[in-house]
């Protein structure tokens, strides 16, 4: 089975589960957008949100793919950059409790983190904190760092950071990885699209992409795109949520159906969908199962809070898996 390598933001999930939506007005936050916040705002959010109840998770959309993809029984590591604080230390031992092999580098500033705000439709909006996640830089990357791995996986919010991508891609490239790509957020699409576009032209194998990050990197419906994106890439996936998902490889496509699923928080189902799809990729399935694998855990994870299954919940998926 190949062997998967992550870098993202290292990043603390807070989840709040809102009554409405009128917080998101009140802070100016585009409902299921992602927004960098600076400490400020985060802080003034905090206390907004003092009195409601919170779950704390390591997050990161790559970090989170990883971990689904070690709870799977692949072999991963995870690149990131933490401060030697509380949600620092709390992060690194959540990612080795789920048997992934933590990279982190360490910061003096702070440990970021991600409030998630959870609409009662199930739709999450991000304020994010960014904080030592921020401070990773090319220069930190050794090439050592992908020895022994088969693929890089990468999430799209770190392509504000040009020169890291760019250094850890090329650097992953040379050692034979392949590079998979998950575009995160369509803002972060729209506000890198030249960037991006040269990278998945030049050194992207796997494109992950919901139906509005293909719509902002195309400008063109799931379709079009997903064949307008496959003609850079070795294999396109665009999501279509509750319609499921297309995925093409050269000549080839496929289209997969959504499991049907009780909607509480979709926090995490881009992220898991990948978990699923590398993990099937890894041991050489053809597309069609790995979208299928995908789609089950993505249908998952939109039925409980958070980005993480219990043990017991993982028993159940696995089971499933078998029967696919």
């Amino acid at each position: 089975m190949k062997k998967v390598i992550g870098i993202g933001n290292a990043l603390v999930d807070v989840l709040v589960q809102l009554k409405n939506d009128d917080l998101l007005t009140t802070y100016s936050l585009p409902k299921g957008s992602m927004q960098l916040v600076d400490v400020d705002f985060a802080q003034k959010l905090g206390q907004a949100l003092a009195n409601e109840d919170k779950t704390f998770v390591s997050g990161g959309s790559a970090a989170n793919t990883i971990s689904g993809l070690a709870s799977l029984g692949v072999n991963t590591a995870f690149i990131g950059k933490v401060c030697d604080d509380e949600y620092g230390n709390r992060y690194t031992l959540d990612l080795q409790s789920y048997g992934v092999k933590p990279k982190m580098i360490k910061a003096d500033k702070m440990s970021g983190f991600c409030t998630a705000l959870i609409s009662p439709d199930g739709e999450r909006t991000f304020a994010t904190f960014l904080g030592a996640a921020a401070e990773l830089s090319a220069n930190e990357i050794p090439d050592e760092l992908f020895d022994g791995f088969d693929i890089l996986h990468i999430e799209g919010y770190l392509l504000q950071n040009h020169d890291l991508i760019r250094t850890a891609i090329e650097k992953a490239k040379k050692k034979g990885l392949e590079i998979s790509l998950d575009l995160a957020s369509y803002n972060v699409v729209e506000d890198n699209l030249d960037f991006l576009k040269e990278i998945v032209r030049k050194y992207v194998d796997i494109v992950f992409a919901n139906e509005e990050e293909s719509f902002a990197f195309t400008n063109k419906q799931p379709q079009e795109a997903l064949n307008i994106i496959s003609k850079d890439c070795k294999i396109a996936v665009v999501k279509v949520g509750a319609k499921g998902s297309w995925v093409q490889s050269g000549e080839e496509t496929i289209h997969v159906d959504a499991f049907e699923a009780q909607r509480v928080d979709t926090t995490g189902a881009g992220d898991l969908y990948a978990s699923g799809f590398l993990y099937a990729y890894a041991q050489d399935f053809d597309i069609e199962r790995s979208a299928t694998i995908g789609s089950l855990l993505s249908s998952k994870i939109v039925e409980v809070v958070g980005t993480k299954f219990s043990d017991n919940q993982w028993k159940i998926i696995k089971e499933k898996i078998a029967t696919l």
